[in-house]
C-alpha cells in the first residue's frame, strides 16, 4: 500500500497539451453496468470533437489494486470510481486531495506521467455545483442542514457544505454510531440524531438532503414525513432512479423546491473530463437528456 501525502488543492493535475498518451480514460466499480458516466463522456466528447474513449471496467475489490496498476502502463490518463472501490482507491494514490483525504474516500484518480497516481474526490464539488446552478438564490448559510445517511456520499456533503460555511449540520442514520463518527471528524458543527428523530428533526431546516441509497429502485422507501419542515426548505436527493423520489414529490406537494439528484454525477465528472481530455464541459439539458435515456437500470453514481 502506497502512503499518503496531501496536496494543497492549487496543486491539482491539469491537463497537459504536451501528454501524447492515448485519450483513454475509464470508470471502475462493481457492478458497473449502472453507471451513465460512458454516456456522459460520449456526450462531451462528440460536443468538443474529441476522439476520446471511456471504458466501464467491471473489477472486483480483490482485483482492485492489480488491474488499477496495469492501468497507466496500458495508456490509461485516468479513471472514475465508484462503488465498492473508493476507499482502496485512496489508499493507492501517491498523492490525494484535500478533499479525498477530509472526506477519506477518492472517485477520480489521476494517473501522471512519470507514474504517480493522484486522487481526488469530485462528489462534493458536484453536490453544490448541482444545488447552486439548480436552485437559483439558494444560501448555504440560511440556515441548518438535515442530512440522512452516513456513506460516503454523506460525507461528500458534509464536507462541501461544511466550506460553504453552513452554521449546522443536523445528521441521522440507521446506524447511530457511523453517524457518531462522522461528527467526530467533521467537528462541532455536527450534531447526531437517532433516526426514529429523523422527521422531528427537519425543524427549522433551510436545506434536507437525503443520501442514502433509500428511495432507489430496487431499494426499500425512505419514511420521512416533512409535515414539521418550513415549506421554504430545498429538499435534495442524491437518489435519480427515479428522478423524483418520493421525497422529493412529497415535497413538491407542500409546494417546497426540490433538487434531483442527477445533477451531482453530472457535475461530479466534470474535473476528471477537463484533466484528462482539456476541454471545460458543460453540464446542459441535452446532457441530462442523453443520460435520463441511457438504458442503465440503477440509480447512483
Amino acid at each position: 500500500m502506497r502512503v499518503l501525502r496531501a496536496q494543497p488543492m492549487s496543486h491539482m493535475p491539469s491537463f497537459d497539451p504536451n501528454d501524447a498518451r492515448p485519450k483513454v480514460a475509464g470508470v471502475i466499480g462493481d457492478p458497473i453496468r449502472q453507471s451513465k458516466s460512458p454516456t456522459l463522456f460520449q456526450h462531451w466528447f462528440s460536443k468538443h470533437d474529441v476522439p476520446g474513449h471511456y471504458v466501464p471496467l467491471h473489477v472486483r475489490a480483490d482485483n482492485f489494486e492489480q488491474v488499477l496498476s496495469a492501468l497507466p502502463k496500458a495508456g490509461f490518463r485516468g479513471v472514475n470510481v465508484t462503488v465498492p472501490h473508493k476507499l482502496k482507491a485512496l489508499a493507492c494514490a501517491d498523492l490525494c486531495s484535500d478533499a479525498a483525504t477530509a472526506i477519506g474516500a477518492a472517485n477520480t484518480l489521476t494517473f501522471m506521467r512519470d507514474g504517480r497516481i493522484h486522487a481526488d474526490n469530485t462528489d462534493g464539488y458536484g453536490f453544490l455545483q448541482n444545488l447552486q446552478s439548480t436552485a437559483t438564490g439558494w444560501a448555504p448559510d440560511a440556515g441548518p442542514v438535515a442530512v440522512l445517511g452516513s456513506g460516503g456520499a454523506a460525507r461528500a456533503a458534509i464536507y462541501i457544505l461544511l466550506q460553504a460555511q453552513v452554521p449546522e449540520i443536523r445528521l441521522s442514520n440507521r446506524t447511530r454510531d457511523k453517524a457518531e463518527v462522522i461528527a467526530d471528524h467533521f467537528g462541532r458543527k455536527i450534531t447526531v440524531v437517532d433516526w426514529d428523530e429523523r422527521s422531528a428533526m427537519l425543524t427549522g431546516c433551510a436545506t434536507i438532503v437525503n443520501t442514502t441509497s433509500l428511495g432507489m429502485v430496487g431499494a426499500g422507501p425512505l419514511e420521512i414525513s416533512l409535515d414539521d419542515a418550513d415549506q421554504a426548505a430545498l429538499v435534495t436527493d442524491m437518489v435519480y432512479n427515479p428522478l423524483k423520489t418520493d421525497l422529493l414529490l412529497q415535497a413538491e406537494r407542500r409546494g417546497m423546491r426540490v433538487v434531483d439528484g442527477l445533477g451531482m454525477l453530472l457535475h461530479q465528472a466534470r474535473p476528471g473530463f477537463g484533466r484528462w481530455f482539456g476541454p471545460d464541459p458543460e453540464v446542459t439539458e441535452d446532457l441530462r437528456r442523453a443520460c435520463l435515456l441511457a438504458e442503465q437500470p440503477l440509480g447512483q453514481t
